[in-house]
């Protein structure tokens, strides 16, 4: 096809998508003679974006927090995305597996950037800026709930002792078991947080709907229609497996050496309370937890052992 001859057809596919919505092709041909090119910085919205971080000390490491942490929501943000185009249509195999490993690759990225927060910010740095931050914690992450909410039912989100009965209960009662919100109880008192007390009232209902939305096609009910199926092949196996390793046993244990990097004070000595009084030493390790996305996928063993080996070989 010449370059004219593409022309042509390029605009008579344009003039029939406009003629749909009774749209006149030529009105929008002439308004892209009066545009003007888009530049990179525009296009990205760069002074918009250098301008978010506002941190709230004059403390120098406090800019290495924030700008990572917003790294880290919009990584987010394009996992949340595969997992909606997963959702929002019925997909081949060989798509299905390119989305589960792009959100893969994410979460691989977060993983290995991980160091910016374990080694990239002076300690006497953060213990003092971060109490301008209370009660905000990364704790509060919406995004981070959505996926956990996307990637499995949520009984296997509950506190670990619970599951069992939770099994038939409703969706609510299930959440209301949800592990992290035991995380989020205050160590001395024994109650609610303000960090989750906050978290609560801003997006319960929002998780709740989400929640709804994911009840049947979360990628733990797709990997169960595939084995029931027959189609779970060793590859895709292999995947599924991949995945909850990446975001319930790396990602957590990122966070968790950072916590001690930071947050401990070394054997015999009292460890310094997360932001927002969170239990970070109980709430972190995936050993205590045992959050797993495909329990089916993985034999007594491997679940009994769930991130110990871990953090027995980096923590001690």
């Amino acid at each position: 096809m010449s370059d004219q001859e593409k022309t042509k057809f390029l605009i008579e596919q344009l003039a029939a998508k406009f003629a749909i919505d009774g749209q006149n092709v030529n009105d929008y041909l002439e308004g892209v003679l009066h545009a003007n090119y888009e530049p990179y910085w525009r296009y990205i919205a760069l002074d918009a974006l250098l301008g978010l971080q506002q941190p709230k000390t004059d403390i120098p490491d406090e800019m290495v927090f924030i700008t990572y942490h917003q790294i880290t929501e919009l990584y987010f943000k394009l996992i949340l995305h595969e997992l909606n185009q997963i959702k929002a249509a019925s997909i081949d195999i060989d798509r299905f597996v390119d989305k589960i490993i792009r959100i893969r690759r994410y979460l691989n990225n977060l993983i290995a950037s991980f160091d910016i927060m374990i080694d990239g910010m002076e300690k006497e740095q953060f213990l003092k800026f971060r109490m301008a931050l209370l009660p905000a914690s990364g704790f509060q992450s919406a995004q981070f709930r959505m996926i956990e909410m996307a990637f499995t039912d949520m009984k296997n989100l509950a506190i670990q002792t619970t599951r069992e009965g939770l099994a038939s209960a409703s969706l609510e009662e299930q959440y209301n078991a949800i592990y992290w919100k035991q995380g989020a109880m205050d160590t001395t008192t024994e109650k609610k947080t303000l960090t989750l007390t906050q978290f609560e009232e801003n997006y319960q209902e929002q998780f709740l709907a989400w929640a709804k939305t994911w009840q049947t096609c979360n990628l733990y009910q797709i990997a169960k229609k595939m084995m029931a199926n027959g189609i779970l092949t060793d590859r895709l196996k292999s995947e599924f497996r991949l995945l909850d390793t990446c975001l319930n046993v790396n990602w957590r244990l990122s966070h968790y050496r950072s916590a001690v990097r930071y947050l401990s004070n070394g054997i015999g000595n009292a460890d310094v309370r997360a932001t927002g009084g969170t239990n970070w030493q109980k709430f972190l390790p995936p050993k205590f937890q045992k959050i797993v996305s495909f329990p089916e996928l993985w034999t007594d063993t491997e679940l009994a052992e769930w991130g110990k080996s871990w953090v027995d070989e980096q923590i001690g």
